[in-house]
């Protein structure tokens, strides 16, 4: 990746003509998304594997390539989209995307209201109580300002800002493509810089004090939002460049960058398996360097170091890794395997509570393996709903484009 593409503007009529070659299918994205969606399962699944398991490149998550890389997917969708069918088509894509998300996150409130906290009651589990405090507290308004996505309860706070971030991608990613991304990423820069001094919480500040929201700030999501835009801003430029712009025509990465970005990952690689989950000791104001909410600097700096690797390498793993074809089928329903992984977890911890060491370890493995099987399960129903709805629907009508086509790869959206 050269410095000249990645925030010049690239001019859409210039787009290249290879890029109107038909394409094969992105598998490995799909499998790195259903690989991220399983390392999810086994964080937030209360067993004793979560702490192990969690982090496992480093001080980065899950969460952070599983963002990134929707936003990679949905900038290399729609603007190809873009290209083929122009401005309004796009923009009605990603509101139909947005409005599914939602409709998703809705029904997930619903499931957690009403079974989740009927369960934590009666059995009871504090662990679910403590989750659901709020809406126990104050149930007609948590419900009404759930739904407007202002109350997230825990587990429950990454589809919202997903919502918010495809909402806002149709006027970001068509400033892009018509002016150049070069202002996009250092707002989003400057945002993110923001977010670092407590931005969300003096938001929040004021926004209490002009209307008496009582939904209190622990309680809005524990995602800073302002943070977080920063990977999907990155991601939709990185997928948007990579659409317009064939494999073949991509600059490599000087080696220098590469040798450093190893460096950089592996240390902070022993650094995590040595020190554990926080990078110092609990309390240690340098913690927030690594923080995972506000998205702490170092651990941005972890974030791109493998981004780059996975980048460079990408191609020569690709070759060399054996398919895992249970995983593709995983990625390419993420969003219903996503909203699976919720319900699983919820009622695990409803029913079975919190991980504790007396818990024997083949109670741990039945509850994760037999997961992952009904999270695959998942996956090949909707998988196969999609197949059929394919073969036997007609498509729309083709759109005069008011730009020269680009035929895109055979990629599924299906992510948040």
């Amino acid at each position: 990746m050269s410095s000249s593409p990645c925030l010049s503007r690239i001019p859409l009529a210039a787009a290249p003509a290879a890029a109107a070659a038909a394409r094969p299918r992105l598998w490995e994205l799909d499998a790195l998304r259903g690989l991220m969606l399983v390392l999810m399962l086994s964080t937030h699944l209360p067993t004793n594997f979560g702490i192990p398991t969690s982090q496992p490149l480093g001080f980065v998550s899950a969460a952070e390539g599983f963002v990134m890389l929707s936003a990679y997917m949905a900038g290399l969708v729609y603007t190809q989209r873009y290209l083929r069918y122009g401005l309004h088509a796009m923009q009605r894509a990603f509101l139909k995307r947005a409005l599914v998300v939602y409709g998703c996150q809705a029904a997930s409130l619903l499931f957690l209201f009403t079974v989740i906290a009927g369960l934590g009651l009666t059995l009871p589990q504090p662990a679910v109580q403590k989750l659901v405090w709020f809406y126990l507290q104050q149930p007609v308004t948590a419900f009404i300002s759930s739904l407007g996505l202002v109350y997230n309860p825990p587990l429950l706070d990454i589809l919202p800002v997903y919502v918010l971030f495809m909402l806002a991608s149709p006027w970001v990613l068509t400033y892009g493509l018509r002016r150049g991304w070069r202002g996009i990423l250092i707002l989003s820069g400057v945002l993110w810089f923001a977010t670092q001094f407590e931005l969300s919480r003096f938001l929040y500040g004021g926004v209490v004090s002009m209307t008496g929201l009582p939904v209190p700030f622990s309680e809005t999501g524990a995602f800073e939002t302002y943070g977080w835009q920063l990977l999907w801003v990155f991601g939709l430029w990185l997928g948007s460049l990579h659409a317009r712009v064939p494999p073949e025509q991509r600059r490599p990465m000087p080696p220098a960058v590469v040798v450093g970005a190893a460096v950089i990952a592996v240390t902070f690689f022993i650094w995590r398996h040595i020190a554990g989950l926080g990078a110092f000791p609990d309390g240690n104001p340098l913690n927030f360097l690594f923080d995972k909410w506000h998205l702490g600097i170092l651990r941005l700096l972890n974030f791109v170091c493998l981004v780059v690797l996975a980048m460079h390498f990408g191609s020569w793993l690709k070759a060399r890794l054996p398919r895992m074809r249970w995983l593709e089928t995983m990625g390419r329903a993420s969003l219903s395997v996503f909203c699976a992984h919720l319900v699983i977890v919820l009622m695990v911890l409803s029913i079975v509570g919190e991980p504790s060491p007396d818990r024997p370890l083949w109670q741990d493995l039945l509850l994760f393996g037999g997961s992952v099987f009904a999270l695959y399960v998942v996956a090949r129903l909707v998988g196969g709903n999609k197949t059929r709805r394919t073969a036997t629907a007609p498509g729309p009508a083709p759109i005069v484009p008011a730009v020269p086509a680009a035929h895109p790869p055979r990629l599924n959206s299906d992510a948040p």
